[in-house]
């Protein structure tokens, strides 16, 4: 087992009717908001305007920003900052899935400072500060509610990046599982593939630690049993909770505990290519990508994608390739896309998938991508390959 810090400030308020503490927490954080929020359902579904009248309620005058995009990009990040300057507000409030929680996160640090936020996102420049961060969850998925991390993407420049820095975990989050039945089959399958996706990438960390194997797949097993559930009754609350829940935790420091870092991220990398390129759904890409990755290095950890399959499918006689084979039948079973013909790329796209992945350098942090490796991938994407 590796060393380790541990460390989560997050305040989180979860159950229903949980957006009704807003007007006692957000005082303390200032008496003006800038609120962010996507391209329309959470006017659609009133949620927006009970957030906002619990900010009345607490005496909290704000601003809005709204349209942030699935596959978020840096340019709303740029006009939200300045309207937030512009306003004097004291805090960000995000309202809706990881997109906008992402957008938020680097929008504060981007309000506290006259930077320009891709410098953040690539890295060649240090937040000093930001402003409180208080999050409404309305889409299950990204973990994004709980930790101090954040995705953009840059369509001039072609990259899609992720950043982490403390000064972006939220301060509060509001969680009420209720909020989300209103999200459709396939955003929600999505969803279930991002949860999954998040456990796997840790539980291929650096370091043997038996207890972060533990908490991993059995984030992965209660979201296959509540998730399989849910598809088919998408106005369940309990199993919304479930899913909501496992979500938070999937990303939120626990499936880290005595590894050396936070996981690989390779898939990751791979998937936010295909974003970049196809603007696919975050989720629907990591089913797609996910299998590849296994299958890539079936000869290089066979007993570690063993290990994986006999704890999540509780059965001590599978192998690595079934292993793998349940993975993909369990996001055909959901809805999901394993193969890149599945969301109609064209099959003469590959070299251009190549290409990008080669120009954002895609990689994993602890089993480190070749470009045979890019090259192989991207070939199991897009046939299967043969096992």
């Amino acid at each position: 087992m590796e060393n380790f810090s541990a460390y989560n400030p997050v305040r989180i308020h979860f159950g229903s009717n949980a957006l009704f503490k807003i007007h006692e927490q957000a005082p303390i954080y200032g008496r003006r908001a800038l609120v962010v929020y996507g391209q329309g359902s959470v006017k659609k579904y009133n949620i927006l305007v009970k957030v906002l009248n619990q900010l009345s309620q607490a005496g909290i005058s704000y601003v809005e920003y709204g349209g942030i995009k699935p596959n978020p990009v840096v340019e709303d990040v740029r006009k939200a900052a300045d309207l937030a300057r512009k306003e004097k507000v004291d805090m960000v409030f995000a309202v809706g899935g990881g997109s906008v929680i992402d957008s938020a996160k680097v929008i504060a640090l981007t309000a506290s400072s006259d930077m320009e936020p891709w410098h953040f996102m690539e890295g060649t420049a240090e937040p000093t500060a930001a402003l409180p961060i208080l999050t409404v969850l309305t889409v299950v998925g990204t973990g994004s509610e709980m930790n101090s991390v954040a995705v953009l993407q840059n369509n001039k420049e072609g990259k899609k990046l992720g950043m982490r820095h403390e000064l972006m975990f939220p301060k509060e989050s509001f969680l009420d599982p209720g909020l989300t039945i209103t999200v459709p089959r396939f955003q929600t399958a999505c969803g279930i593939a991002d949860i999954i996706a998040h456990a796997l990438e840790a539980y291929f960390g650096d370091g043997g630690s038996p207890l972060a194997d533990y908490f991993a797949t059995s984030i992965i097993r209660e979201v296959m049993d509540a998730g399989i559930k849910l598809v088919n009754d998408l106005v369940n609350y309990d199993l919304r909770a479930r899913i909501m829940l496992a979500a938070t935790y999937a990303l939120n420091g626990t499936t880290a505990i005595g590894r050396g870092n936070s996981g690989d991220w390779g898939t990751h990398a791979v998937g936010h290519i295909l974003s970049l390129l196809y603007d696919l759904p975050h989720g629907a890409t990591l089913s797609i990508a996910f299998p590849a990755w296994m299958k890539l290095h079936l000869d290089k950890i066979p007993d570690r994608i063993r290990h994986l399959g006999r704890l999540v499918f509780d059965n001590q006689c599978l192998d690595e390739y079934d292993t793998i084979n349940k993975f993909e039948e369990f996001f055909k079973l959901i809805g999901l896309p394993t193969r890149l013909a599945d969301v109609n790329v064209p099959r003469d796209d590959r070299y251009t998938i190549l290409q990008l992945m080669d120009k954002n350098q895609v990689t994993g942090r602890v089993f480190p991508l070749s470009r045979e490796d890019r090259a192989a991938i991207v070939e199991l994407m897009a046939t299967g390959g043969k096992m």
